[in-house]
């Protein structure tokens, strides 16, 4: 089994040519938030992933053996709504709502124009359909956003507080008063 123990970014930040990466290692985004792991490549190489925890491996990402050999990480095809919207202030209504919900997405520009991922659910889906996005279920890569509390590939934990109240249907470590 090859040990994946660094990260070591992407092609575009290392200079890495793309002849030297031996491999990729297609994980949908549940397996791609965690540190440890035992998988197989795209060309059957059993891999162990031996990393620090907290950033969320992006498709794209590099990592390197113990024994100096590099796997590119990619995302793979999973079921995902993508809800269509015009660009600008409905783009920016639907983020926030679906935002203050807590909500992993992916935001995108495409040949069609502006759009929000998420995975299924479909209370988010009426919410985006109310505020009028359209929406298609399909399978595609899920690669979300990866947050404010993220930089430069390392990230750290959302366990702030705040001395107000918080009113919404779901419970969380922090607090801040909401109307809704």
């Amino acid at each position: 089994m090859l040990e994946l123990t660094e990260r070591i970014g992407d092609v575009n930040s290392t200079g890495i040519d793309t002849s030297e990466i031996l491999d990729n290692l297609i994980l949908p985004y549940e397996l791609r938030i965690r540190g440890r792991l035992r998988a197989t490549t795209e060309t059957n190489v059993d891999v162990g992933l031996f990393l620090d925890r907290g950033p969320v491996l992006r498709d794209g990402d590099l990592l390197q053996a113990k024994t100096g050999e590099i796997i590119r990480i990619r995302a793979a095809e999973e079921q995902v709504v993508t809800a269509r919207i015009e660009n600008g202030q409905p783009l920016a209504r639907l983020c926030y709502h679906l935002g203050n919900r807590h909500v992993t997405l992916a935001i995108g520009m495409d040949e069609q124009g502006a759009y929000v991922r998420i995975t299924p659910d479909h209370v988010l889906e009426e919410l985006a359909e109310r505020l009028g996005a359209t929406l298609m279920h399909h399978t595609a890569p899920f690669d979300p956003e990866p947050g404010a509390y993220t930089q430069a590939g390392y990230s750290h934990g959302h366990g702030h507080s705040h001395s107000h109240d918080h009113d919404h249907g779901h419970s969380h470590g922090h607090s801040h008063k909401h109307t809704h």
